[in-house]
């Protein structure tokens, strides 16, 4: 079982669909489609099935005041994303937690405990719910 951990800003930028005239909108409707996926057995990046027991995102700026929807758990960064999300990824790692995690930024995935598997966005987009 693993906790799928996704950078919703570097998630939400993946696709240019004019994401950039509502940040907060975005984010919400990407956290509406994340929700179903706790609890379900995922297609797990280059094979294989993960269980997602949890889902998580890291949330920053003008998305930082989104309401979450069932099934997903925010942390809200009070500075910057990649800070927040490195030490949500460490915290849930020292409590023995399996993650996945969802980013295209390579900066912050240097910064990633060795233990987390981390893919792109892409992969999820192909998960999601239209």
């Amino acid at each position: 079982m693993a906790v799928l951990l996704v950078d919703a800003a570097n998630t939400v930028g993946a696709r240019p669909d004019g994401w950039w005239r509502d940040r907060a909108g975005a984010t919400s409707r990407l956290l509406a489609r994340l929700a179903p996926l706790a609890g379900r057995d995922l297609p797990a990046p280059g094979g294989g099935r993960v269980r997602c027991d949890e889902v998580v995102a890291v949330v920053e700026g003008a998305a930082r005041g989104v309401d979450a929807p069932d099934g997903v758990t925010l942390v809200r960064a009070p500075g910057s994303g990649d800070d927040a999300l490195a030490a949500t990824a460490a915290a849930l790692v020292a409590d023995g937690r399996e993650l996945l995690v969802v980013t295209a930024d390579r900066g912050l995935r240097a910064r990633l405990p060795g233990s987390a598997a981390v893919t792109g966005p892409g992969w999820l987009y192909d998960l999601l719910p239209a």
